[in-house]
């Protein structure tokens, strides 16, 4: 059975030509091939001589994501169903809005953490994305859009940090200059708020943007709707959180507004009280209403108090602009559907 030569690190890809007795620049050629000519085969890689492209034919392939359908809605946004070598299928975004092309990307099928607010957990867990099915999501569409994207965020399906290393794994072929040429400083990782992962990102080599998913400025009511939370205590979280934006970037929290939840005046006094001493961004998010579930998008004069009560305090504070959700691709729901 051949190997698929795209699940190869640059690195593996030197390694694989060196053990064939090859130049290890061989391997240089033939990953900027595929994640920067969309190369489906060795047969176009026409700075490789003949000879070494069959050889290569007979012993690899090179098989990716496909495209099982997509929707758009005015505006700039597409929603991508896109099927996996197993026949599992993730979601992905793609959103325009002036100069910036943002892709939004899956690094899970499913999720293991069952936010009770979010469409993705109603799959329940299947599996981790490998490192190549992460990154060919980007290739991929921006092959379908004619263009190279702007920023990468990894808030589509799944949690970042439960599947760091294949995450850190795509990062390099992201960021490389022989593949995606996306820079860590426009890549953003989001979370939960899983502690070791963050840990981890933290003492890494990584530059990236994190994104912290809060919504709830009470932990009891953190823990009532984000289960997770009961393991991984906010505390330590934002300990890490503060670290995380004196060391290395900003840290964003994520704050979804659900009506009569989490969207009083009293809520916001203590979203302030709790991020007080955090260099850091508050990025208020109006639920995306899914028909699976119960929730409620918070009322425009309740975000707006909200934000306006959040000025004062020595954040910056963003109103996310909603997009896509007529077409599901909302954040919070992405659901894989097929």
């Amino acid at each position: 059975m051949k190997e698929n030569f795209k699940q190869k690190s640059l690195l593996q890809a030197k390694d694989t030509m060196a053990g064939l007795g090859l130049e290890r620049y061989r391997g240089e050629q033939v990953f900027k091939w595929i994640w920067q000519k969309n190369a489906r085969d060795f047969s176009g890689m026409t700075d490789l001589s003949k000879e070494l492209r069959l050889s290569l034919d007979c012993r690899f392939l090179i098989a990716g994501l496909e495209i099982a359908n997509v929707r758009q809605e005015a505006g700039g946004v597409k929603k991508y169903l896109l099927r996996l070598q197993d026949g599992q299928c993730v979601e992905s975004v793609f959103i325009r809005e002036g100069q910036r092309r943002t892709i939004c990307v899956s690094c899970q099928v499913g999720c293991p953490f069952g936010c009770k607010f979010c469409a993705t957990a109603l799959l329940g867990f299947k599996r981790n994305l490998l490192a190549y099915e992460i990154a060919d999501q980007v290739r991929l569409i921006q092959e379908d859009i004619g263009e190279k994207c702007t920023n990468v965020v990894f808030m589509g399906m799944g949690e970042p940090l439960a599947n760091l290393q294949e995450v850190i794994d795509a990062l390099g072929t992201m960021s490389s200059p022989l593949g995606l040429s996306v820079s860590w400083r426009h890549t953003t990782v989001s979370t939960v708020g899983l502690l070791e992962g963050m840990g981890m990102l933290l003492r890494s080599a990584l530059r990236v943007k994190l994104a912290i998913s809060l919504n709830f400025a009470d932990e009891d009511m953190r823990r009532e709707f984000m289960p997770i939370a009961s393991s991984n205590p906010l505390a330590e979280v934002l300990r890490i959180a503060r670290i995380y934006s004196m060391d290395k970037e900003m840290v964003t929290f994520e704050y979804v507004m659900i009506k009569n939840i989490n969207d009083r005046i009293k809520d916001a006094k203590n979203l302030v009280r709790l991020l007080k001493g955090i260099p850091s961004k508050i990025n208020l998010i109006p639920y995306n209403e899914h028909p699976r579930l119960p929730y409620q998008r918070a009322a425009d004069k309740n975000i707006e108090s909200f934000y306006e009560f959040l000025l004062d305090s020595h954040h910056t504070v963003v109103i996310r602009k909603s997009r896509g959700q007529k077409i599901l691709a909302g954040c919070g729901q992405l659901s894989g559907a097929v």
